[in-house]
């Protein structure tokens, strides 16, 4: 076993040298000989980021392919033999996987008690995570996941959740995989606040849409936007007061929609969780003066954020999201467990029932 490694896994990184694993373009995917302070997974299932996912599909397709599962699997195997990782060459993002603990270094940094054999979700990204894809199984393309038989490298610094036994484990990847946004509602709404949500029939919309109404309460209102009429009851369930008709990059219509909707006072708190590019400025726009933007979505650009702010004189706070707030996985398996609306929602959409 080697001795000596970084806690952050810079003794992972091959090119460029001196930078951390996450901005690294190639890292070190040999699972031969594991470092003293790392932990190697033996990965069932990763789950891409939605952003990411989503883009992957649309080159693919630009490209001619028409076995899109195929297609996937070898854009996979291909990215992850180059890099040592899965990081979105185009978008920089990643996503995470679940699997079972196969070897603990004796100085690893255990935030949770875990031991060989445990089945355990990565809360860091695949983007700054050591991969070996051995073969892919199958690609979930309605899940934004794919099963394989591989291993993976967790250093000390990163996190992870030991998963619950009374949850299907492809739901609780994918209640995982966005757990960073619900959590951050939880510390950004409050009481009596109007809370925008855009994209909020997706993954990571929906528990949006329920911490927030518990947050604002009776006083309070939650509006979500969405682009298709048929979210609309998914939303109202899980907690939306009103519902906007909208294309998340359409700025003036979200804008003029949000002034109807809330008399022209606009909201206290927007979030985007949409999956698509150019949301920045119709996010702005629907925030009053001085409100809060909080950008969850891997799709957000933080030039057109700012420049776009500046540029329509919007004095708003804006929020790049952290996928990573304190407590956020138990938050946000709370929050599944105690919300029968959402626990149909995600057992109906990501798991294999």
């Amino acid at each position: 076993m080697k001795t000596g490694g970084c806690r952050f896994g810079t003794h992972r990184v091959i090119e460029p040298q001196g930078v951390l694993p996450q901005p690294a373009r190639v890292l070190n995917n040999d699972m031969g000989e594991l470092w003293d302070n790392e932990l190697l997974i033996d990965v069932i299932r990763l789950n891409v980021d939605s952003a990411s996912f989503h883009q992957i599909k649309n080159k693919l397709a630009a490209q001619g392919h028409t076995d899109m599962e195929k297609a996937f699997a070898d854009h996979a195997i291909d990215l992850v033999n180059r890099t040592g990782k899965h990081k979105n060459e185009d978008t920089g993002s990643g996503g995470m996987l679940i699997g079972r603990v196969a070897q603990i270094g004796p100085k690893f940094e255990m935030e949770d008690e875990i031991a060989v054999g445990d089945k355990i979700a990565s809360l860091v990204s695949l983007s700054l995570t050591p991969l070996k894809i051995n073969r892919v199984k199958r690609v979930l393309l309605d899940k934004d996941q794919v099963e394989i038989e591989g291993q993976a490298i967790l250093f000390s610094s990163g996190i992870y959740a030991k998963l619950p036994d009374d949850m299907d484990e492809n739901l609780a990847l994918s209640v995982l995989d966005v757990a960073g946004a619900p959590a951050q509602v939880e510390r950004l709404a409050k009481p009596g606040d109007t809370v925008v949500i855009l994209g909020a029939n997706g993954k990571s919309g929906v528990l949006c849409n329920a911490i927030a109404r518990e947050r604002v309460g009776v006083s309070g209102k939650v509006i979500g936007i969405v682009r298709n009429p048929s979210y609309i009851e998914t939303c109202k369930q899980t907690g939306c007061n009103e519902v906007i008709i909208a294309d998340a990059t359409d700025a003036l219509t979200i804008q003029q929609e949000v002034a109807r909707h809330t008399r022209g006072q606009m909201a206290d708190v927007v979030i985007n969780v949409v999956n698509i590019e150019d949301t920045e400025l119709p996010s702005i726009m629907a925030c009053k003066d001085r409100g809060l933007v909080y950008f969850f979505s891997m799709a957000t650009s933080f030039t057109k954020a700012a420049l776009g702010a500046e540029g329509i004189g919007a004095d708003v706070d804006m929020i790049l999201g952290n996928g990573y707030a304190r407590h956020h996985a138990a938050i946000s398996i709370d929050l599944l467990r105690r919300n029968p609306v959402l626990m149909k929602i995600f057992q109906e959409r990501y798991t294999d029932q």
